[in-house]
């Protein structure tokens, strides 16, 4: 039988069950309710109206969060022999060629994205089974497979963040830290949801979005009215 922390049923008492609350108010009860003693990160859940084994119904791509999400992120730069160095000015945290490439079929992952010039990209076919239960496989539709490495690099150090629905059709997604403040997050959960809503998959009939619930890494889940957006 799960027991439930007296932190946690505390902290349900501040709000209430299978009620949505509109977008300032639900990030405000959820800023209170993180008490864990670290810096909690903040999620948002998004349940969609999407059948992944569609290829039609997938949903995989990227925003720009305007704050980032307070966690910083190691980036890895798969490039040719040549492009080391610039690679390296870039701001790549892990570079290289074909050293990399050998690494990483060893099992060597210390990065938390990869990128990938697009000449390098036939190298990494081999790689598949290694990166793709990861999710560190770089692909086009990510921004991850490039011809500019510094512009690249660039976006995903200010907050570019890739998302992507799970196969029961919900996305998990990082929105932020407990300490940043609640118009930051607000910011940040709007260009997400923003986002969701542009890339609505071309086979979803009818409504897409069906259920957005934020929480803290510690906390309870907290239903917003996505309806109040506007």
């Amino acid at each position: 039988m799960k027991i439930v922390s007296k932190r946690l049923l505390d902290e349900k008492k501040k709000f209430k069950k299978d009620f949505f609350y509109n977008l300032k108010e639900g990030i405000k009860i959820l800023k209170s309710t993180t008490s864990a003693k670290f810096n909690e990160t903040i999620e948002a859940h998004i349940s969609l109206n999407i059948d992944p084994k569609y290829s039609d119904q997938q949903l995989r791509t990227t925003v720009i969060l305007p704050h980032g999400t307070g966690k910083p992120l190691r980036i890895a730069a798969l490039v040719s022999a040549e492009q080391i160095f610039e690679a390296k000015k870039a701001g790549a945290d892990v570079y290289g060629s074909d050293d990399l490439i050998d690494n990483i079929s060893k099992g060597i992952v210390d990065f938390d994205l990869l990128i990938a010039i697009s000449d390098m990209m036939p190298k990494l076919a081999k790689l598949g089974r290694v990166l793709g239960p990861k999710g560190l496989m770089p692909s086009p539709k990510t921004g991850t497979v490039t011809t500019n490495l510094k512009m690249t690099i660039e976006e995903f150090k200010k907050g570019k963040l890739e998302y992507r629905a799970d196969k029961n059709g919900i996305v998990h997604f990082i929105l932020g830290k407990a300490n940043f403040s609640e118009e930051q997050l607000i910011e940040n959960l709007y260009a997400f949801f923003t986002s969701v809503e542009r890339n609505k998959p071309s086979g979803v009939k009818g409504k897409f979005i069906k259920k957005l619930t934020l929480c803290s890494t510690m906390g309870p889940g907290i239903a917003i009215d996505f309806t109040t957006f506007a």
